[in-house]
C-alpha cells in the first residue's frame, strides 16, 4: 500500500489536507454477484455496454410512450442513442401518438389511485403495454387492478421482463490503483422519511447508544443543497444504507449512489446478505445482520476506524469494479426499448400483484 498526499478545496473555499492510501498490489477478487446476475439479465442489466445495443444500421424505429411523466418529473427523451448507444428508439410523451406507440410504460404511482388514468381508447393490436416500478410492494396500491392489463415488467427485480435496478456493477479494463481519501468523520445517515416504528428507525435509536451518527434529513441537520450530498458524506468513514422496507431485489440508491458515489462504506440494513451479494462485491459493505445486536455492529465500526489497514480492505474491489451511479428516469426507458428489439413478446401478466407482493 502506497501512501500519497493532496491538497484540495472544500466547499467553503478553503483547503484542508487529505491523506489518502493507494492500492498498489492486486489480487484478484471473487465476485459472486458479476458472472450469473450478467448473464442471466445480459440483454437489460448494462445500457452502456455498445455490444447490448441493438444491432444494425436500418433497423425499425420504436414508438415508445410515456403514459404519464414518472411523479412528474420531466426530462430530455433523446438519449437513448448519445447517451447508451441504444438505437431504434423514438420515446415521446404525446398521447396523441398513442395509436401508432409500440409500446406504452405506465409508471405505477402515477396511475394506481384509479384505473380511469389508464389508457381509455381500444388497444392497437401490435401494442405492448410496460408496467413500470422502482418502489417495493409495501408503497404500492392497488395492484389488483392491474390484471391481465399488461404485457411487460420493467422493475428492479432480477425476474422482470425487464431488468433495470438502481445501479450495478461493471468490471474495469484492468487493474487500476484506487485512492482513499482520509475520513475525518465516523458515521453518517441521511432520512427523509422518519417513522418510528421502521425498522431501520428502530435499529438506528439502538445503535446510536454506542456509536456517533450524524444523521441528515427533515427534522435532522439540513442538508444546504442537494447537489452537496455526495460531498457531505464523504467526510465519513461509513453511511447507513438502511432501506425505507426489505424485500427482495430491493437495494437503492442508498447504497449506489449515497454510498459508492461518496466513497464511503455502505452499512446496509435491507434484504438478507446472500441478495446483496447478487449485486455487490462481498467485501464492499457491512450487514446489520453480521452482528447479533447493534452494540456489536458499533463496536465493529470503532475497531475498523482504528485499523486503516482493515477499513481499507472494503476498497479493494474498486481496483477490479467501478459502480455505475448515473442512473436515471431515461435510463428505464431505453432499456425498455432495447429489450423490445432484442425479443418479441406476446404474453400478458395475468396478475402483478400476485408476481410481485
Amino acid at each position: 500500500m502506497k501512501v500519497t498526499y493532496i491538497f484540495v478545496p472544500i466547499v467553503t473555499g478553503l483547503w484542508y489536507f487529505i491523506y489518502f492510501s493507494t492500492f498498489t498490489d492486486v489480487k484478484p477478487i471473487k465476485v459472486k454477484m458479476a458472472d450469473q446476475l450478467l448473464l442471466q439479465h445480459e440483454s437489460t442489466a448494462n445500457p452502456q455496454n455498445a455490444s447490448l445495443s441493438p444491432a444494425g444500421n436500418k433497423q425499425t424505429e420504436l414508438v415508445i410512450l410515456l403514459w404519464t411523466w414518472p411523479h412528474d418529473y420531466r426530462f430530455p427523451l433523446d438519449r437513448c442513442l448519445p447517451q447508451y448507444g441504444i438505437s431504434g428508439c423514438h420515446l415521446t410523451a404525446n398521447r396523441s401518438r398513442y395509436k401508432h406507440a409500440d409500446a406504452v410504460v405506465i409508471h405505477h404511482r402515477d396511475v394506481s389511485s384509479n384505473i380511469s388514468l389508464l389508457p381509455q381508447q381500444p388497444r392497437p393490436p401490435h401494442q405492448l403495454w410496460i408496467w413500470f416500478n422502482l418502489e417495493p410492494p409495501i408503497h404500492l396500491s392497488n395492484l389488483h387492478l392491474m390484471d391481465n392489463l399488461f404485457n411487460l415488467t420493467l422493475s428492479y427485480r432480477r425476474d422482470s421482463d425487464i431488468f433495470t435496478p438502481y445501479g450495478w456493477m461493471e468490471n474495469v479494463s484492468e487493474p487500476e490503483n484506487f485512492t482513499i481519501p482520509i475520513k475525518s468523520r465516523l458515521v453518517s445517515w441521511v432520512i427523509s422519511n422518519w417513522r418510528p416504528s421502521d425498522k431501520r428507525v428502530v435499529y438506528y435509536e439502538e445503535l446510536r447508544k454506542h456509536i456517533q451518527v450524524d444523521v441528515f434529513g427533515r427534522g435532522h441537520m439540513p442538508i444546504p443543497d442537494s447537489k452537496l450530498l455526495t460531498t457531505i458524506i464523504s467526510q465519513y468513514k461509513f453511511y447507513l444504507a438502511f432501506e425505507n422496507s426489505q424485500h427482495k431485489d430491493y437495494i437503492t440508491e442508498k447504497v449506489w449512489r449515497n454510498a459508492f458515489g461518496s466513497m464511503a462504506v455502505p452499512v446496509v440494513l435491507g434484504p438478507p446478505r446472500a441478495n446483496y451479494e447478487v449485486f455487490l462485491p462481498t467485501d464492499s459493505f457491512i450487514h446489520v445482520d453480521d452482528f447479533p445486536t447493534a452494540q456489536d455492529l458499533a463496536a465493529y465500526l470503532l475497531e475498523l476506524d482504528a485499523d486503516d489497514e482493515r477499513y481499507a480492505s472494503y476498497f479493494s474491489w474498486r481496483m477490479q469494479l467501478q459502480p455505475v451511479l448515473k442512473v436515471s428516469w431515461i435510463t428505464h426507458y431505453c432499456k425498455a426499448c432495447r429489450a423490445l428489439h432484442q425479443k418479441h413478446y406476446e404474453k400478458t401478466v395475468p396478475s402483478i400483484e400476485r408476481w410481485f407482493i
